[in-house]
C-alpha cells in the first residue's frame, strides 16, 4: 500500500492552477516550499514574494502556476483530500466487513498525520497540519458558489460520499448519513485545532484522540443501532 501511495499521481481540477506544478521541477519546489512557508508563517503572512526569495526564483514565475495564494491553497488541500481518498479505498477495498470497513474509514480520515510517506515535494505531515489549520481559508469565501460550481471542491465532497456509503452500508435506516459524514470528516480537523489551542473545550488530549470520539459516536449512532 505504501508503494502505490509513493506512486500516486492525484488529478486535480485543471482550474485551480494555471500550469501543472507537477509537470516541472520548478513547479514541484513551489509546492514543496509553499507547505513549509504555510506551515511556519501562516496563510495570512505567506506571500508569493516571500516563497520566491526561498526557492531563489522570480515572483513571478510563480504567477505562471497559480493565479493568487488562494488558488495555491486550493490546490495543496485538493492535494490532500485525494491522498487521504486513496488511503481509504486502498486499506478498505480488501475488508469485507461493512462494520469494519466504516471502523477503517473513520480511523483514516480523523487521524493526526504523523510519517510522512516520501513524496519528494509533498510532506504530508505538515501539510495534514496546514489543512487542520487552514482549510476553512479555501472556502470561506464570497466566490465559494462559483469556485464550487467549477469543480474546486469535487475532491472533497467525492470523499464525504465514499465515507456517507459505508455509514449506509451498516445502518441504512440512519436518516442523515451525509451530514454526519461531513461533520466527521470536518468535525476531525477542527477537533484536532481545539486539542492544540483550546484544550480547555474539548475532551481530547494526549490520551484521548479526536479518532477515539469519533469512533465512538460512530459505535452509538451507527453500529449499535444498526445490530437491532
Amino acid at each position: 500500500m505504501e508503494t502505490l501511495l509513493k506512486n500516486l499521481k492525484v488529478e486535480i481540477n485543471d482550474k485551480i492552477y494555471v500550469k501543472d506544478p507537477e509537470s516541472s521541477d520548478l513547479g514541484k519546489r513551489i509546492v514543496k516550499h509553499s507547505i513549509e512557508m504555510i506551515y511556519e508563517l501562516g496563510f495570512e503572512q505567506f506571500t508569493f514574494k516571500k516563497l520566491g526569495a526561498a526557492i531563489k526564483s522570480n515572483e513571478s514565475s510563480i504567477y505562471r502556476y497559480f493565479e493568487n495564494k488562494h488558488k495555491l491553497l486550493l490546490y495543496l488541500t485538493s492535494w490532500y483530500w485525494s491522498w487521504l481518498e486513496y488511503q481509504l479505498v486502498l486499506q478498505t477495498m480488501i475488508i469485507t466487513s461493512p462494520q469494519d470497513k466504516l471502523i477503517k474509514g473513520v480511523e483514516i480520515l480523523t487521524q493526526e498525520v504523523t510519517q510522512d510517506s516520501s513524496f519528494s515535494h509533498i510532506n504530508e505531515v505538515l501539510l495534514n497540519k496546514i489543512v487542520i489549520a487552514e482549510y476553512s481559508k479555501s472556502y470561506l469565501t464570497k466566490e465559494v458558489d462559483k469556485e464550487n460550481k467549477d469543480g474546486y471542491f469535487a475532491i472533497y465532497k467525492r470523499l464525504v460520499m465514499r465515507l456517507k456509503d459505508l455509514i449506509v452500508a451498516v445502518n441504512g435506516s440512519y436518516k442523515f448519513p451525509s451530514s454526519l459524514s461531513s461533520m466527521i470528516i470536518d468535525g476531525a480537523l477542527h477537533q484536532h485545532f481545539l486539542k492544540e489551542h483550546f484544550s480547555g473545550i474539548t475532551d481530547c488530549n494526549k490520551k484521548i484522540t479526536p479518532t477515539s470520539y469519533f469512533l465512538d459516536l460512530v459505535e452509538q449512532l451507527i453500529i449499535n443501532n444498526g445490530k437491532k
